[in-house]
C-alpha cells in the first residue's frame, strides 16, 4: 500500500513534503493501493534508549531530593510509597529473573508506557534475561547486550564483573552503565575509574552523565561512545543534569531515555518537552535524532531503525501534523493523535480504522477508545492493569496509559 502523508521526516535533517511511502504490511486485497493522508506527518519511530521497565509504577519515589547521587536514592526508594505498593504485586526476592508471571506484567505494561509515545523500541537496563522475556513483549526490547548497574555499585542486581561483561560484549554488542549520576566526590571520580579499568570503548553505552566534564565529554566523544540524556530523572532526584550542549558540541553521540516512572518521565515525549523548556535553543530535530539515528547507533542497531525509508517503510509513527514544523507536532503529540506505529511491517498501534485495510490476527490484538477516537494495540494493556488491580484489590492508574 502506498501512502502518501502531508510531510514525511526522512532524517533529522531531511523532511520532503507529500512524497510516496511504500507502506510495507501485509494488507488486504481491497485495500486501497494509494492513499493520500492530509494533515499527517511521518516519522520513524522513537527509540527509549534506557529504561527500568518493571520500574515503570508510579507515583515517583524520593522523599529526600534533590540527592547528592542516585545511589542515596536506591537506598532510599525502597522505604517509599510507591516501592512498597508495588511490592504487593511483584516483590523481588534478588534473583532478578524478570521472566516470573508477575514481573512480566510489570515488564509487558512498561513497554505500553514506550509504545504510547510512539517508541517501538526500548533498551531495559538490567541483568539479561532468558529470551522468553524479550519474546513476550508488545514492542521491540534490545535484547543483545551486556551490562552493569554502575562503577560504584557494580553489578549488585546481577551479572558478570564490570571487566567480564564488557568481554563478553566483544565490541560488537551495547555495554550498558549508569555513570556520573549526581554531583558529588563519588560520581565525579566514576569516569576516570571507567577509563582505568578500560572500560570506554565505542561500544560503552553511559547513562546520565550529570557529573561528566567538558574534558570527559571530549573523552568520550573520541572513544567514539555515546551517552544516554534522561533529563526528567536527573532534575527530579539530582536537580541538575548532563551539559548536553557541551556534549554535542564535542561530537558526543547523544541519544535520549525515559528512566523508569520511578524518578522519569511518562514516555519519551514528555522528555522532549522538558528537555525543550531548559534548553530552548537546541534545534527540536536534534532532540528527534537523539530519539531516532542516535539511539540507533548507540544500541548498535541496523540504520532502518533510525531513519524512514520510503522504498520500504517497515518502520513508521504516523501522526496528526498539528504544527507546520514537523519536529514541533512531537511537543504536542498524545496517544490520540498516533495514526499508526508499525515495526518491521507489524501495527503496534493506531486508529481503528487501518484494521479495515491491514490483515492482522486480531486475537493478538486489543482496542480501546481515547479522545474521540477508537484505537488497536497489540496485545491487552488494559487486561494488564486488571491483573494488577486483581491483586492490589482497587484501581491502579498509571499515567502513561490512555485509557
Amino acid at each position: 500500500m502506498i501512502i502518501k502523508p502531508s510531510i514525511s521526516v526522512l532524517s533529522s535533517d531531511r523532511v520532503e513534503a507529500r512524497i510516496d511511502l511504500d507502506l510495507f504490511c501485509r494488507s488486504y486485497s481491497d485495500a486501497p493501493e494509494s492513499l493520500a493522508l492530509e494533515g499527517a506527518v511521518a516519522f520513524s519511530p522513537l527509540i527509549n534508549s534506557h529504561d527500568h521497565l518493571i520500574g515503570n509504577w508510579f507515583p515517583r519515589a524520593g522523599d529526600k531530593r534533590p540527592y547528592h547521587n542516585s545511589h542515596i536514592w536506591v537506598e532510599d526508594m525502597k522505604s517509599s510509597f510507591s516501592f512498597q505498593e508495588r511490592n504487593q504485586f511483584w516483590f523481588n526476592d534478588g534473583s532478578f529473573d524478570l521472566s516470573v508471571p508477575h514481573a512480566l506484567v510489570l515488564a509487558q505494561l512498561g513497554c505500553y508506557k514506550s509504545l504510547f509515545g510512539g517508541a517501538a523500541t526500548v533498551q531495559d537496563h538490567g541483568p539479561n534475561q532468558a529470551p522468553l522475556y524479550y519474546d513476550s513483549m508488545p514492542i521491540s526490547v534490545l535484547k543483545d547486550y551486556r551490562q552493569c548497574h554502575s562503577i560504584t555499585m557494580e553489578n549488585w542486581w546481577g551479572g558478570e564483573s564490570p571487566e567480564a561483561e564488557m568481554q563478553l560484549s566483544a565490541g560488537k554488542i551495547p555495554y550498558i552503565i549508569h555513570l556520573g549520576e549526581g554531583t558529588d566526590n563519588v560520581t565525579r571520580a566514576e569516569f576516570s575509574e571507567l577509563t582505568r579499568r578500560k572500560l570506554l570503548q565505542a561500544n560503552t553505552l553511559l547513562i546520565h552523565g550529570i557529573a561528566f566534564t567538558e574534558d570527559e565529554l571530549r573523552q568520550i566523544a573520541a572513544a567514539k561512545a555515546s551517552v544516554c540524556w534522561c533529563p526528567t530523572s536527573n532534575y527530579y532526584l539530582i536537580g541538575e543534569t548532563l551539559k548536553v550542549e557541551a556534549a554535542l558540541q564535542a561530537g558526543v553521540n547523544v541519544c535520549i531515555g525515559t528512566d523508569s516512572t520511578m524518578s522519569g518521565g511518562i514516555n519519551l515525549i514528555s522528555e522532549f518537552i522538558l528537555a525543550h523548556e531548559k534548553f530552548p535553543a537546541l534545534p527540536l530535530s536534534t532532540l528527534y535524532k537523539m530519539a531516532s539515528e542516535n539511539g540507533a547507533k548507540a544500541l548498535m542497531l541496523p540504520p532502518r531503525y533510525g531513519f524512514l525509508q520510503p522504498d520500504r517503510t517497515e518502520n513508521m509513527l504516523l501522526m496528526d501534523l498539528v504544527d507546520r514544523d514537523p519536529f514541533r507536532t512531537l511537543l504536542a503529540a498524545e496517544a490520540e493523535n498516533i495514526r499508526l506505529l508499525v515495526r518491521d511491517g507489524i501495527p503496534l498501534f493506531g486508529d481503528s480504522q487501518w484494521l479495515e485495510w491491514l490483515d492482522v490476527d486480531m486475537e493478538k490484538y486489543s482496542t480501546f477508545r481515547t479522545g474521540s477516537r477508537e484505537k488497536f494495540v497489540i496485545g491487552d494493556p488494559q487486561e494488564l492493569n486488571d491483573r494488577i488491580d486483581a491483586v492490589l484489590g482497587y484501581h491502579k492508574d498509571f499515567p502513561y496509559l490512555p485509557f
